[in-house]
């Protein structure tokens, strides 16, 4: 009898097995039937505007209204899979008998059929200010026009009702400039030549808030706003020449918090000052301004600059260590250290080769 139940039993888990092979044979092939081309047969062109600030799902829905493919979701999760993020914005010529994977790469091409009449690209670690004169290059606008126009507490809580990661923290008083690290930088086109101010900088947030957002989960886990995430990221991505430090500086700012620390970063120092220094000196550090973070205590009241991703990522995903200081050389390299002790002696060993880089030594 028992063996009777056994065997009984060993078929039925058989027949799930077999059920569950099929089933995600099946599903492989359906899949695999939505990322081919609608009609192979069809090779006309039809133009698609992708316009600046399309999200995956944005652009999936114009491919889709236009019969270009044949799932919008299959197509983001298409996207996601191969974790392609370099789709352009701009105007194509794509056709039905394009497949998934041959519309992705056009569009990452950025291969567009007209020229952007307003174009220009903004630095990783640039501030507003320096935005404001890249803007006004490009543009009609007057650069202290703009900087006038995104300072003014009506046109910022139109903007903080209209995206998600603009809170009411941009509005404290020491903030110097509300929008400061909001605007992601990177290349922007733009096809329209009569294109508002307006325009220009909601295309910008739309860059940052589709890098933020995703993240929400993250942040929440590490109890930190966007507005901190963005202090942070911009502070990382002015104190770090290398990609492979960021993390390791996001760990010793995070480590420093932590211990009830100054940051004491010379980047904020810069900021306070309103201008660029090629060296900090000690009577830099006594300016009383709230950015200067070797005066006062915690985050300053705002970003210092714009941070691209990969700095945002290194305060999400910072690397666990004991260090609570480090030491960038004029060549690139950082040192780091546990103590102040150990950070002093790196400082007296190499400040000589700062001293001798001086522009005006």
């Amino acid at each position: 009898m028992g063996n009777k139940k056994k065997r009984k039993g060993f078929r039925v888990l058989l027949g799930a097995f077999f059920v569950v092979v099929v089933i995600g044979v099946a599903g492989y092939f359906y899949i695999s039937f939505l990322l081919q081309p609608v009609d192979e047969t069809d090779t006309a062109s039809t133009e698609v505007e992708i316009p600046l600030g399309s999200s995956t799902s944005d652009i999936a829905k114009k491919l889709s209204e236009h019969g270009l493919i044949r799932n919008a979701q299959v197509f983001e999760y298409y996207i996601k899979l191969q974790n392609e993020n370099g789709l352009q914005a701009g105007t194509y010529e794509l056709s039905k008998s394009m497949s998934v994977a041959e519309m992705t790469e056009e569009l990452k091409k950025g291969k567009v059929i007209q020229e952007a009449p307003v174009t220009f690209t903004i630095p990783e670690g640039s501030n507003f200010e320096t935005i404001a004169a890249i803007i006004a290059e490009a543009t009609t606008f007057k650069e202290e026009e703009i900087k006038e126009t995104f300072t003014q507490e009506e046109v910022i809580k139109g903007l903080i009702s209209k995206y998600d990661i603009l809170t009411e923290e941009i509005l404290d008083e020491q903030v110097r400039y509300p929008l400061e690290g909001y605007l992601f930088p990177m290349r922007y086109d733009f096809y329209d030549e009569d294109i508002s101010m307006e325009e220009i900088i909601g295309a910008m947030i739309e860059q940052m808030e589709n890098i933020l957002l995703p993240q929400k989960d993250s942040l929440a886990k590490k109890d930190l706003s966007y507005h901190e995430v963005l202090t942070l990221a911009s502070i990382v991505e002015r104190e770090a020449k290398e990609a492979k430090d960021r993390p390791f500086i996001a760990g010793v700012l995070f480590n420093r918090l932590e211990e009830g620390m100054r940051l004491a970063v010379d980047p904020t120092v810069a900021y306070a000052l309103g201008e660029h220094r090629y060296m900090t000196s000690y009577e830099d550090l006594e300016v009383d301004s709230p950015y200067n973070t070797y005066k006062y205590e915690g985050l300053p009241p705002g970003p210092i600059a714009s941070p691209g991703e990969k700095a945002i990522q290194a305060v999400i995903h910072p690397k666990e260590s004991n260090y609570l200081f480090f030491y960038a050389r004029p060549n690139g390299e950082v040192i780091y250290n546990e103590t102040y002790e150990e950070h002093r002696k790196v400082q007296e060993k190499y400040r000589s080769e700062w001293e001798e880089g001086r522009p005006d030594s």
